[in-house]
């Protein structure tokens, strides 16, 4: 007998240490050297030294809050704008793609080939005062002569809402798609009415998809900063601007990785704020009753 043959209890263990490895030397040990770092007092010139200093999260929070709310008030209305275009999009590819599935699938994703950086400035040319859109506007009346749209805080929302929509539409379009159309068929003889198939039945059966995006969004656009750097100015700042500068223009580490905690904190509070809102049976795709 083989070695995994005398010890197969094992083997579920070896199959998981790659990936616990992984998340060790990758999260927890760099979440560990952040954490000492923010308590940590000195400057550049003079060095670190760890002296347990709380405070430095207390004077982020007060220095920074107004970046902080700034932060999760365009991710929510990011994400918000996100579900409202991804739910028609991702139910018409599931219900009305036919043969099309797999093109307009990929039309989804193609904007990840590519970089995240090029697409944003993409956005900041499209968006610019003598660009094709502040001019259509401008001819059709829904922007003044001396309009813009670029540096404001609809340029930013915008382009989060552009770079994180596929998170948004992915999961949406997987929870639609395993929906079984006999149930639909079913709910046709017993409600009579598409919208009340919808409510009932579609919406519910899809709630995981929702879930999960608005999670795989709302996180990742709280804590950017590249669209507030390029298509807005210092009145956007969001919180990502902050950690960004404070580390590598200001070398003001402790801040910084202060900054970075109360912002994983917040999230966190948030995203078991709004598991608990969803319900277990959103996140466990329960059937509709």
């Amino acid at each position: 007998m083989t070695f995994f043959q005398k010890r197969r209890g094992l083997l579920p263990y070896l199959l998981l240490a790659p990936g616990l490895l992984w998340l060790v030397f990758f999260f927890l040990v760099p979440l560990y050297y952040m954490g000492r770092t923010s308590l940590e007092t000195g400057t550049i010139f003079t060095g670190y030294e760890f002296t347990w200093h709380f405070k430095t999260y207390t004077d982020a929070i007060s220095n920074y809050h107004e970046q902080l709310i700034r932060s999760f008030l365009y991710a929510g209305s990011a994400t918000l704008i996100a579900l409202a275009i991804g739910y028609p999009l991702a139910y018409a590819i599931a219900f009305r793609g036919g043969k099309w599935k797999t093109a307009l699938l990929l039309m989804v994703i193609l904007p990840f080939f590519v970089t995240y950086l090029i697409r944003t400035l993409s956005w900041e040319t499209i968006l610019e005062d003598d660009g094709i859109v502040v001019n259509t506007l401008q001819a059709v009346g829904l922007l003044g002569q001396n309009g813009r749209i670029l540096a404001t805080t609809g340029a930013v929302i915008a382009g989060l809402t552009y770079n994180f929509l596929p998170f948004m539409i992915l999961p949406l379009y997987a929870s639609l798609e395993r929906i079984d159309g006999r149930m639909l068929e079913a709910g046709y003889d017993l409600y009579g009415t598409r919208r009340a198939v919808f409510t009932r039945i579609t919406l519910p059966l899809s709630m995981p998809g929702v879930v999960a995006g608005v999670l795989l969004t709302f996180i990742p656009a709280a804590g950017d900063f590249i669209n507030a750097e390029l298509l807005g100015t210092p009145r956007q700042t969001m919180i990502g601007n902050v950690i960004q500068s404070r580390f590598l223009e200001l070398t003001d580490y402790p801040t910084a990785a202060a900054l970075s905690f109360v912002l994983m904190a917040l999230i966190l509070v948030l995203v078991l704020a709004w598991a608990k809102i969803a319900g277990t049976e959103s996140l466990m795709g329960a059937e509709a009753r």
